[in-house]
């Protein structure tokens, strides 16, 4: 006969669960404990760019303002790197604390169907917390050239297969697949010119040796101002703010094209629910701010936050609209 030990019946069962359980509350209460109290030493925030682009300058100004909302620092971290893979490996390798966030963008979207071997998966690995900046390219065509409207230009490349040149900076970049996305759309044959930077692609189209160039409106403003180029139409759904009076490239009869460029904040997977609350609150209040918003919009930027799962589903449908124009356009994966 099997004699059991006593007190191991069911109220010695329901002891070692409980025990179980008390044990369970306890690993979690240091990290409970620290996700209430968060922020309590200053935060990094990996970009994948280098200093003074437009994601650099949106991060700093909004960053300013997230530190002096939460009381700690908030500190900059560029990481320029292919792909975004070396911030975000640096980032992934960090505790999920939310001491170490990442900035991801379009890019990061564009890479995924772009590289053979990311090393990462921006929605497995990550969490969103907010979006942070929007802004729309522009589309200049030279001063007194015969296409001071998109509608001219369209004419003339559909009069002249192949015949006209569209300067973007390098093969892979939003700019040069938007022109991509803008030939299927517009339904014309232009010749798609890459460029190391966007002052190569402005001094091309200032020479002649294209018709139209694609940039960031930082890139273009100068020149806009000194009525050097024209600013012909706008990539995004709607009219940019900046440039109310021009309109957008479906507007203008360029199809149903729209291509945004965004900066958005994301966590490593498992930084806790509450950091994540506490992050989207208080970038909510700042990106609100009557003047960082008059500051971001000098640079060509709206800075509006967002919900999480609001910049998770933008993220995921940039990933199935780029790789659509990537694989269509038979660009060579990296």
């Amino acid at each position: 006969m099997t004699v059991r030990p006593e007190g191991f019946g069911l109220s010695g069962r329901c002891a070692s669960i409980a025990g179980a359980f008390a044990l369970a509350v306890l690993l979690l209460t240091p990290q409970i404990a620290c996700a209430q109290n968060y922020p309590n030493r200053p935060v990094r925030l990996i970009l994948p760019f280098g200093p003074g682009g437009v994601a650099d300058v949106t991060a700093r100004i909004v960053t300013e303002k997230l530190g002096e909302k939460l009381g700690q620092r908030f500190i900059i971290e560029n990481m320029p790197g292919a792909g975004g893979i070396t911030a975000a490996r640096a980032v992934l390798s960090s505790a999920a604390d939310g001491y170490t966030l990442a900035l991801l963008s379009n890019g990061t979207a564009i890479s995924v169907s772009l590289f053979k071997n990311l090393r990462f998966d921006p929605v497995r690995d990550f969490v969103p917390v907010s979006g942070m900046g929007y802004f729309d390219f522009i589309l200049v065509t030279q001063a007194g050239s015969p296409y001071q409207t998109l509608a001219d230009l369209i004419k003339a490349a559909k009069a002249r297969p192949g015949a006209l040149n569209v300067g973007t900076i390098n093969v892979g970049s939003t700019q040069n697949l938007s022109a991509q996305l803008f030939k299927s759309t517009a339904g014309v044959e232009i010749t798609i010119v890459p460029f190391r930077s966007s002052p190569d692609v402005l001094i091309a189209l200032l020479r002649g040796d294209i018709q139209m160039g694609i940039e960031n409106y930082t890139a273009v403003q100068s020149h806009i101002s000194d009525k050097a180029v024209t600013a012909v139409s706008t990539s995004g759904s709607v009219r940019t703010p900046f440039l109310p009076d021009v309109p957008t490239v479906k507007e203008a009869g360029g199809g149903d094209f729209e291509a945004q460029s965004w900066n958005a904040i994301f966590a490593p997977k498992g930084t806790p629910p509450e950091v994540i609350k506490t992050l989207n609150a208080a970038l909510r209040e700042v990106l609100d701010t009557p003047d960082l918003k008059k500051r971001a919009l000098e640079l060509g930027i709206e800075a509006k936050a967002s919900t999480p799962e609001e910049i998770a589903q933008r993220l995921k449908d940039d990933i199935e609209k780029w790789a659509k124009v990537i694989e269509r356009a038979g660009i060579e994966k990296q």
